[in-house]
C-alpha cells in the first residue's frame, strides 16, 4: 500500500461518477472505496518507479494538439469488419456500424450500466479487483469508478469479422475514461482490433473473460498523435484449453503506459503477450512503459512476452514483466523476452524482468537485452549497394519481427509492417 498517498480530488469525487443502474452503481461504489484505500500512484511505489504518473492523475489533462493525418488512410481501414467508433470518449452512432453480428452481443457500457440486471454484471470489475494483488493497480480501480462508456462484448460463436474499436481525437482537451467487458463462451473465437490516439489524455480498463477451449486475439495500434497520454490495463482471465494472444503496436506519443495482467486458471492453457514500440524524441517527448504481470495457477500452460523497443533522440522506454507459477502449477512453460534498439546515445531503455516459482516440474526464462545496430549485418547491407537509411530500416523491422510474428492475422500482421515501416520512412535520415 502506498505511503501518504497523493489523492486528487477530482478524480476520487463520487458526486463525479456516472450515474448507474443497480449492478454497475455497486461496482463503481466498491472500485471508489478500493480507490480511498489504496491512494493513487506516486514515484515511490515499486512499479511506478520509472514513470512519472503525475500528469496522468492530475484533475485536468495537458493540452495535446489533435494530429493532422493529411489525408492518410487509417490503420486496419482495408479490413472488413464491425466497426465501433468513440469521439474523445464519446460513443459516435453515426459513424459506427450496427451493434450486433453473428455469435456477437453487442452493447454500449453505458446502456448496460443503466440497467438494473446484466450478465456484465459478473465481469464488471470482477477481473480489475482480483488483478489488484498481489500490485495494486490504482488507475484500474480508478477506472472502474469512473468510466462513462466503453463496449461489452458477448461472443458465443466463432467470428469471422473482426469487431474493430476506433478511437477518434478531435478535442485537445479531452480526458475520455473507457472501460470495455468481453466474454468468450466456451469455444468462441473473436479478432478484437483497436487503433486510435482516443484522446488528449485517455485512461482505458479491458476485462476479457476467456472460456473453455475459446480464443481471444487481440491487436491494437496506437498512434500517432505526439502529445497524447495514456494509461491502459487489460485484465484477462483464461480457462481450460483457451488461447489469448495479444500484440500492440506503439509510435509516437508524450506518455504511454499498457499493463497487462493475465490470470492462466485453466489447464493446457495458452496466454501471449507482445509489443512493438518505436519513440523518436525529436518529433516530441517520447515515454513508452508496458508492465505486464502473469499468473500461472494451472497445469500444462504456456505463457510467452514478447517486448521491442526501438528508441532515438532521447526518447525513453521501460518494461516491467513478471511470471509468478504458483504451487500446483506443474508442467508450465513460461517465456520472456524485452529487447530494445538505442540508434544513438541519448535513448535510454529500462528493464525489470522477474520470476517466482513455487512449482518443481517448469522450463521458465527470461531476458533482457539493449543495444545498437548490428555494424556487421548493416555493413553486410551496404556493401551489396543498399542505402544506410534503408538498411537501417529494414534491420529494425527484422529486429521487431518475432514480436509481430505472435499476430494470428496475416492480413492484420502485414498492416502493422507496412505502418512500421512507414513510420521508419518518414524518420529517414
Amino acid at each position: 500500500m502506498n505511503t501518504a498517498p497523493k489523492k486528487a480530488p477530482a478524480l476520487i469525487s463520487a458526486d463525479a461518477r456516472p450515474v448507474s443502474g443497480a449492478w454497475a452503481a455497486e461496482a463503481r461504489a466498491d472500485a471508489a472505496a478500493r480507490l480511498a484505500d489504496m491512494g493513487l500512484p506516486t514515484r515511490r511505489d515499486e512499479y511506478w518507479k520509472w514513470t512519472r504518473p503525475d500528469s496522468l492523475i492530475s484533475a485536468t489533462p495537458d493540452m495535446a494538439e489533435v494530429f493532422d493525418y493529411e489525408g492518410e488512410s487509417l490503420v486496419f481501414h482495408a479490413i472488413d469488419r464491425l466497426k465501433i467508433v468513440f469521439v474523445d470518449g464519446v460513443f459516435d452512432a453515426d459513424a459506427s456500424d450496427e451493434l450486433d453480428g453473428e455469435g456477437l452481443e453487442i452493447e454500449r457500457l453505458a446502456s448496460a450500466a443503466g440497467k438494473d440486471i446484466h450478465w456484465a454484471k459478473d465481469l464488471y470489475g470482477v477481473l480489475e479487483t482480483k488483478g489488484q494483488t498481489p500490485v495494486v493497480r490504482p488507475l484500474a480501480a480508478h477506472n472502474t469508478a469512473m468510466a462513462t462508456d466503453g463496449v461489452v462484448i458477448r461472443v458465443t460463436g466463432k467470428v469471422s469479422r473482426p469487431v474493430s474499436l476506433i478511437y477518434q481525437h478531435k478535442d485537445a482537451n479531452s480526458d475520455a475514461i473507457l472501460h470495455n467487458v468481453v466474454r468468450l463462451e466456451e469455444g468462441a473465437k473473436l479478432t478484437l482490433l483497436e487503433n486510435g490516439a482516443a484522446a488528449a489524455r485517455l485512461s482505458k480498463v479491458t476485462e476479457v473473460d476467456i472460456g473453455p477451449g475459446a480464443e481471444f486475439h487481440h491487436v491494437r495500434a496506437q498512434g500517432r498523435d505526439h502529445d497524447r497520454q495514456a494509461v491502459t490495463h487489460m485484465f484477462t482471465r483464461v480457462d481450460t484449453g483457451a488461447v489469448f494472444k495479444s500484440f500492440t503496436m506503439t509510435v509516437n506519443g508524450k506518455l504511454t503506459r499498457n499493463e497487462c495482467i493475465i490470470d492462466i486458471v485453466g489447464d493446457d492453457a495458452i496466454a501471449h503477450v507482445a509489443g512493438a514500440a518505436l519513440g523518436d524524441g525529436a518529433a516530441g517527448d517520447f515515454h513508452h512503459d508496458d508492465t505486464v504481470f502473469v499468473t500461472h495457477d494451472a497445469v500444462s500452460c504456456e505463457s510467452r512476452q514478447v517486448f521491442k523497443k526501438v528508441l532515438k533522440n532521447g526518447a525513453k522506454g521501460v518494461f516491467q514483466g513478471k511470471i509468478l507459477v504458483k504451487p500446483g502449477a506443474q508442467k508450465t512453460d513460461g517465456y520472456q523476452k524485452s529487447q530494445s534498439l538505442l540508434l544513438d546515445d541519448d535513448a535510454q531503455f529500462l528493464a525489470k524482468p522477474e520470476l517466482e516459482i513455487y512449482a518443481d516440474d517448469v522450463a521458465c526464462s527470461h531476458g533482457s537485452t539493449s543495444g545498437a545496430i548490428d555494424e556487421e549485418a548493416l555493413f553486410y547491407l551496404r556493401s551489396r549497394g543498399v542505402p544506410t537509411h534503408i538498411a537501417t530500416d529494414l534491420l529494425v523491422l527484422a529486429f521487431l519481427a518475432d514480436a509481430i510474428e505472435e499476430i494470428e492475422d496475416e492480413a492484420v500482421a502485414a498492416e502493422i509492417i507496412d505502418r512500421l515501416d512507414a513510420w521508419l520512412a518518414r524518420r529517414r535520415g
